[in-house]
């Protein structure tokens, strides 16, 4: 049975988040992250793997600025995805030879 994977660890491991307060939130970035990677091409097999943890952690951070009205997608972001829409579509992408 393949390991599941769980991207709001990842996502505040990646960024050095501690408890559920902020679970709420972050899942919602998370989502919207996900819909942005979905919708510019990034196939879901990609979009839900392990693969993608560093692009969402990436974008989670981007939009993480506490209503200031800045949030943005960074350049690497928009770069990392342009790279992943091109991807093959593998639910192990990383593992691939």
């Amino acid at each position: 049975m393949a390991e599941v994977f769980d991207i709001l660890s990842r996502v505040k491991t990646n960024l050095g988040i501690t408890g559920e307060f902020q679970d709420g939130t972050l899942m919602g970035y998370i989502e919207e992250v996900k819909d942005f990677l979905l919708d510019a091409g990034v196939k879901p097999e990609t979009v839900n793997s392990g693969t993608s943890a560093g692009i969402i952690t990436r974008g989670v951070a981007d939009l993480w600025n506490y209503g200031s009205g800045n949030a943005d997608f960074s350049p690497y972001f928009r770069q990392r995805a342009i790279q992943l829409s091109y991807r093959e579509a593998d639910s192990d992408v990383k593992n691939k030879s």
